[in-house]
């Protein structure tokens, strides 16, 4: 969860509950709750109301891990990433129309394996990496055109691996290193 407002007094939005849900899942799955512990707690954040009570049935969770799955989406129009952002260990973009551009050159990229999940319909995609990044686009699924992808010649040399998974339907995926 982000960080709660100052005032437990303060109510909640659906997106603090769905992030409060995921969070005791996450917790669940490695071992941090029992099952009957997640039940109760899960019912405290599902009737929740205020922060405060958001607050205490997270109390004793350990402390929540750097963001490392994120999703974009479009129905239509661009989704453009660039310049310097921080890249999630997992990535998925939907997008039903339009195009699509992430620069990951100026990137902060804190992960040795970046997954990126392509969920493209109509529309064009550009992706450009590392210049030291390895990548696999074996898990990619296209409809109607092909992928364009030539490694660099400092591919694979110490940066990242950005491995490329999804469907794309009507558009083509463009691969490039950055030169810097």
């Amino acid at each position: 969860m982000t960080s709660l407002p100052e005032d437990p007094l303060a109510l909640i939005r659906e997106d603090d509950r769905d992030r409060a849900v995921g969070r005791l899942q996450d917790a669940y799955a490695e071992g941090h709750l029992s099952h009957e512990e997640m039940d109760v707690r899960l019912g405290q954040v599902l009737t929740a109301t205020t922060h405060g009570h958001l607050t205490s049935a997270l109390s004793s969770l350990p402390a929540e891990k750097a963001a490392t799955r994120s999703t974009i989406a479009a129905a239509s129009g661009r989704i453009k990433r660039r310049g310097v952002w921080r890249v999630p260990r997992f990535l998925t973009v939907h997008s039903a129309m339009g195009r699509v551009h992430l620069d990951l050159s100026r990137a902060v990229v804190e992960h040795s394996e970046v997954d990126i999940e392509l969920q493209l319909g109509t529309g064009r995609a550009k992706i450009t990496v590392p210049r030291d990044a390895t990548v696999d686009v074996e898990g990619l699924a296209t409809g109607w055109k092909d992928t364009r992808y030539r490694p660099g010649r400092r591919a694979g040399t110490g940066g990242p691996t950005i491995r490329i998974t999804g469907t794309m339907g009507f558009g083509r995926l463009k691969i490039r290193h950055a030169w810097r």
